[in-house]
C-alpha cells in the first residue's frame, strides 16, 4: 500500500507585496507649462525665419563659428535663431519649414485648452507630409535659388530625376499633391459639382419672394391645387425607396402658425423660402408628389462617429472625476505572515488516523495525498478495487470521531478525479487576509467586468469570480459565521478595480450598522431615489419603492438597447464609447449597478411580496442591462428563499449553518452544516461546489479604503435613480390647467402620433429627465389623454389621432 503526503508550496511574500501600478500621466500644470513653452517657440521659431530671409547671407559665416562669442550676428533670435533657421530652411527644408511653427504652436495651444492631443497626430502626419512635398516641389522650380527648397529638398529633387526624369519627378510630386487635396482637404468631384450647384440654387433663389413678408390676401393655397377639405394633419410614409409626403400636410402649418417648428422632419412647403434641393413637382388635387431621400441615416450616424472617433478618441466616461486615484493596497492589513505553516506531525496523524478507521470496516486505502489550506487539508484517498464509494461515504461520523474534528466533510468523488476527498480542519488554521487576495496577481490580472476576490481555496490559490456571469449572488449562513465580511470583501474588490463611472452600488441595511461605512463614498459609489436623505436603505418601507424605481430603470434601460439595436449593456457601452449613439437622443453611459442586501429575510417578514416580486423581476430579466443582485440572509428557510428566487440565483456562497436542511435549502447539497465556521464557506455557481476560506477585512480596514475615497473630488450627488410612482399614490384628476408643464401640448402630441403612453417615450423625444417625464404622464392621465399606470405595460392612448386632440384643446379653452 502506497502512502505519500504531498504538501502545497507555501505562500510567498511575493504576492502581497505586488500593488497596482499607476501610469504617469502629466497633471494640468505640467500641460499649461509645457504647452506655453511650445507656443512661445513657435513665435521665436518664425521670428527667426522671417529674420534669415533678410540677414542669412551675413550670418552665414558666423553660424559655422557659434562658439565664438565675439561673433555678431543680425538674426533677431540671435546666434541660437540663426542656426535653428540655416539647419530647418537653408540645411533643410526650405520655405516649407514655416509649417514647423504651426505645428509647434497649435500642439502648445492643444496642450494649454486641455484639448485631447489625438487630434494632432493626424495634423503632424498630414503636415510633415506637405512638407517633403512643398520642399521637393521648390527644390524642382528653384534650382537657383537653394534656400527655397532646402538641401533635403535639392537633393531629393535630384534623386528622383536621376530615377525618373524632369517628367516622371513632376508627375510624382503632383500626385502626392492629389493625394495631401483628397484625404486631408476633403476635396472631390462631388463636392466641386455641389458648390456649383449650390451657388445657382442660390442665385436662382433671389428672385423668389418671401411668403413671410406677404399679406394674408396674396398668400393663395389654390396655387397649390390642394382643395381645403382635404387639409389636414401632416402624414408622411415610406414607398420604396423614397418618401411620399400627402398633400394632407399643408393645412395645419398654415392655419397654426405656432406649429410650423413641430416636426422637424417634414419641412412645411408654405413655409420654404428657397426651392429645395430635389425637383418640385405640384401635385393636382388627386396626386401625391415624391421627394428623394437623403443618404440613409444610419449611414451617415456611422459616419459622423468615426469622424469623432478621429477627432476625439473613444468616449471615455472616466473623464468627469479623471484625478481618481483607486485605493492603494496598503490600507489593507497583513493579519498573517502570508504563508501557512504545515505541521507534518499532524498530517501524518490524522492519515494514520482515517487509514485506521477505514481498515477497521474492511476499507483498504491504495493511495493517499494531502493538500493543506489555509483552514482546511484534503485528503485525497485511492481505494482499492472493488471498494464502493457509498461505503465510505456513510462512515463520515465515524472519520470524524477519530479525529477528534470539529466536523469533516466527504466529498465522493472528487470532480474531475478518481479519488475521494476527506477535508479535515488545521488545529491552527491560517487566515486570509484582504490584503494577500487583493494584490496576488489572479486578481490584479484579472479581465472581468465586475471581479471578486472571495479568498483563497484549498489548494491556497486565489479565488476570484465575475459577479457579471453569475449574474447573481445568493449568501446565506448562521450569525456570527462571516456574511458580513463576506459583503465587506465582495464591495472592496469592486472599490479596488472599478472606477466610480463605471459602477454604481444600492446598500440595503435593516440592521443599520453594517453597511454604515460606506457612506463616505456615497458621492463616488452610491445610488438612491431622489428625495432620500441617505443613500444607505435602513428602513424597509423605503426598500420597496426602491426596488420598483430599479424595475422603471431596468424597463429604460431595455428601451435604450432597443434603440441601439444591442442585446447586453457591454454590446451598449462599446457603440456609446465608439460615439454611435447620441446623447440627444436620450442615451447616455450605463454603469453597473449592484444591490446589496444585507438581511433578506427581514425584509420578507416585514413586506412579504411586495419586495419578492420586484426582486424576481429583477433577478430574471436585469443580468441584460447590468443590474445585479448580491442578497444575504441568516435563515436559509424555503419561505425566505422561494424557489422563484433560487430559480435566477444559480450562484451560492453557503457559510456555516445549523443543520442540513438548511444545507439543502441554499445548496441544494449537504456540506454546509459541516463547515468549521470563521469565513469558512462552500461557493457554487450551479456546477461543483469549492470549499473557499473568505478574505478577512476588518472594519479598520473599510473605513481607511472610505476615507481615502470619500477625501477625493466626487460627483455633485449621488447617482439617482427614476422616481417611482405607485398605483397607491394616486394623482389629482382635477388638477388646474395653469399648473401643467409648458411642454404638455408636444407631449400629448408624441404620445397621440406614437399611440403609447410611457415616460420613457417622454424622455428620448422631449430629452427629459424621468422626473419631469413622470410628472408629465401625471398630467396626460388627470387630463384623460392616457390611461391608469398598468405596472411594466405602457399606458393606453384613449385619443386616437391628432385631429381628436386638437378638438380636445379647442374644447377646454372654450370652457
Amino acid at each position: 500500500m502506497a502512502k505519500t503526503t504531498k504538501t502545497a508550496p507555501q505562500n510567498k511574500k511575493t504576492d502581497t507585496k505586488k500593488e497596482t501600478k499607476i501610469p504617469v500621466q502629466l497633471t494640468k500644470q505640467h500641460k499649461v507649462v509645457f504647452g506655453s513653452l511650445l507656443v512661445l517657440f513657435s513665435i521665436a521659431l518664425l521670428f527667426a525665419f522671417i529674420s534669415f530671409f533678410i540677414y542669412g547671407q551675413q550670418d552665414q559665416s558666423a553660424v559655422q563659428q557659434l562658439g565664438d562669442r565675439s561673433e555678431v550676428v543680425e538674426n533677431w533670435l540671435g546666434k541660437f535663431g540663426a542656426y535653428l533657421a540655416d539647419l530647418l530652411i537653408y540645411r533643410g527644408f526650405g520655405l516649407a519649414a514655416f509649417i514647423f511653427v504651426r505645428l509647434f504652436f497649435l500642439t502648445g495651444i492643444y496642450m494649454v485648452l486641455g484639448i485631447t492631443v489625438r487630434k494632432l497626430k493626424n495634423i503632424w502626419f498630414w503636415d510633415l507630409f506637405v512638407i517633403i512635398i512643398l520642399s521637393v516641389l521648390f527644390g524642382f522650380f528653384a534650382t537657383s535659388a537653394p534656400e527655397l527648397g532646402g538641401v533635403i529638398g535639392y537633393e531629393l529633387n535630384l534623386f528622383l530625376q536621376d530615377y525618373l526624369g524632369k517628367t516622371g519627378t513632376l508627375l510624382v510630386l503632383l500626385f502626392g499633391l492629389i493625394i495631401y487635396i483628397i484625404f486631408k482637404m476633403k476635396l472631390s468631384p462631388e463636392s466641386i459639382q455641389s458648390f456649383f450647384s449650390d451657388t445657382k440654387k442660390d442665385l436662382k433663389a433671389m428672385s423668389i419672394p418671401n411668403p413671410l413678408n406677404s399679406n394674408k390676401e396674396a398668400y393663395n393655397l389654390e396655387e397649390f391645387a390642394v382643395p381645403d377639405e382635404e387639409l389636414d394633419t401632416i402624414h408622411l410614409k415610406k414607398k420604396g425607396s423614397q418618401f411620399e409626403i400627402n398633400k394632407e400636410a399643408l393645412k395645419p402649418t398654415i392655419g397654426h402658425p405656432s406649429n410650423i417648428n413641430r416636426d422637424p422632419v417634414v419641412k412645411p412647403i408654405a413655409m420654404e423660402i428657397t426651392p429645395p434641393p430635389f425637383n418640385e413637382v405640384i401635385p393636382s388635387a388627386d396626386e401625391s408628389f415624391v421627394i428623394e431621400t437623403a443618404p440613409e441615416e444610419d449611414i451617415i450616424e456611422e459616419n459622423l462617429a468615426s469622424r469623432l472617433v478621429a477627432d476625439f478618441g473613444l468616449f471615455d466616461p472616466t473623464l468627469d472625476l479623471s484625478n481618481y486615484k483607486f485605493p492603494t493596497i496598503d490600507l489593507l492589513k497583513e493579519y498573517s505572515t502570508g504563508g501557512i505553516t504545515i505541521n507534518q506531525e499532524e498530517l501524518e496523524e490524522n492519515k494514520n488516523r482515517i487509514v485506521d478507521t477505514l481498515r477497521n470496516y474492511k476499507i483498504e486505502i491504495a493511495q493517499i495525498k494531502a493538500t493543506v489550506g489555509p483552514s482546511v487539508t484534503l485528503y485525497e484517498i485511492v481505494p482499492e478495487a472493488g471498494i464502493r464509494i457509498s461505503k465510505i461515504k456513510s462512515l463520515e461520523d465515524d472519520i470524524a470521531l477519530s479525529l477528534s474534528a470539529l466536523g469533516i466533510r466527504i466529498i465522493a468523488p472528487i470532480p474531475g478525479k478518481g479519488t475521494i476527498g476527506i477535508e479535515v480542519p488545521n488545529k491552527n488554521p491560517t487566515m486570509v487576509s484582504m490584503k494577500s487576495v487583493i494584490g496576488s496577481a489572479k486578481f490584479q490580472e484579472a479581465e472581468m467586468e465586475l471581479p471578486i476576490a472571495l479568498g483563497k481555496t484549498i489548494s491556497n490559490e486565489t479565488f476570484v469570480v465575475d459577479l457579471a456571469k453569475m449574474p447573481h449572488l445568493l449568501m446565506a449562513g448562521a450569525t456570527g459565521q462571516g456574511k458580513s465580511v463576506g459583503l465587506n470583501a465582495v464591495l472592496t474588490s469592486l472599490l479596488y478595480k472599478k472606477h466610480p463611472a463605471e459602477v454604481k452600488f444600492v446598500l440595503v441595511d435593516p440592521k443599520k450598522v453594517e453597511l454604515t461605512l460606506f457612506n463616505k463614498i456615497e458621492r463616488h459609489y452610491l445610488a438612491k431615489l431622489p428625495d432620500m436623505d441617505d443613500a444607505i436603505i435602513t428602513d424597509n418601507a423605503k426598500v420597496v419603492n426602491t426596488l420598483n424605481s430599479l424595475c422603471v430603470e431596468m424597463d429604460n434601460r431595455y428601451s435604450l438597447l432597443k434603440d441601439a439595436m444591442v442585446r447586453n449593456i457591454k454590446e451598449y457601452n462599446d457603440k456609446f464609447k465608439a460615439r454611435k449613439l447620441n446623447p440627444e437622443n436620450g442615451h447616455r453611459f450605463l454603469p453597473y449597478i449592484v444591490l446589496v442586501v444585507d438581511e433578506f429575510a427581514d425584509l420578507i417578514m416585514t413586506a412579504g411580496k411586495e419586495v419578492e416580486v420586484p426582486i424576481a423581476r429583477l433577478a430574471q430579466l436585469a443580468r441584460a442591462i447590468g443590474i445585479h443582485l448580491i442578497i444575504a440572509t441568516q435563515r436559509p428557510s424555503v419561505n425566505v428563499i422561494t424557489g422563484l428566487i433560487k430559480a435566477n440565483f444559480p450562484a451560492r456562497i453557503a457559510f456555516r449553518v445549523t443543520s442540513k436542511i438548511d444545507s439543502r435549502t441554499i445548496l441544494d447539497t449537504q456540506g454546509a452544516d459541516q463547515l468549521i465556521g470563521r469565513g469558512d464557506m462552500l461557493y457554487t455557481n450551479g456546477n461543483d461546489v469549492v470549499r473557499v476560506q473568505c478574505a478577512f477585512i476588518d472594519t479598520p480596514e473599510v473605513e481607511k479604503i472610505t476615507e481615502f475615497i470619500g477625501s477625493q473630488k466626487a460627483y455633485a450627488t449621488a447617482y439617482l435613480l427614476p422616481e417611482f410612482v405607485g398605483e397607491e399614490s394616486g394623482i389629482n384628476l382635477d388638477m388646474d390647467i395653469a399648473d401643467r408643464d409648458t411642454l404638455f401640448r408636444e407631449a400629448a402630441e408624441i404620445i397621440v402620433n406614437a399611440q403609447q403612453g410611457s415616460a420613457s417615450l417622454l424622455q428620448r423625444k422631449l430629452k427629459l429627465g424621468y422626473n419631469r417625464a413622470g410628472r408629465l404622464i401625471d398630467q396626460l392621465e388627470a387630463a384623460g389623454i392616457v390611461g391608469p399606470f398598468e405596472g411594466s405595460k405602457a399606458r393606453s392612448v384613449n385619443i386616437l389621432d391628432m385631429s381628436s386632440l386638437d378638438q380636445f384643446f379647442n374644447n377646454e379653452q372654450n370652457k
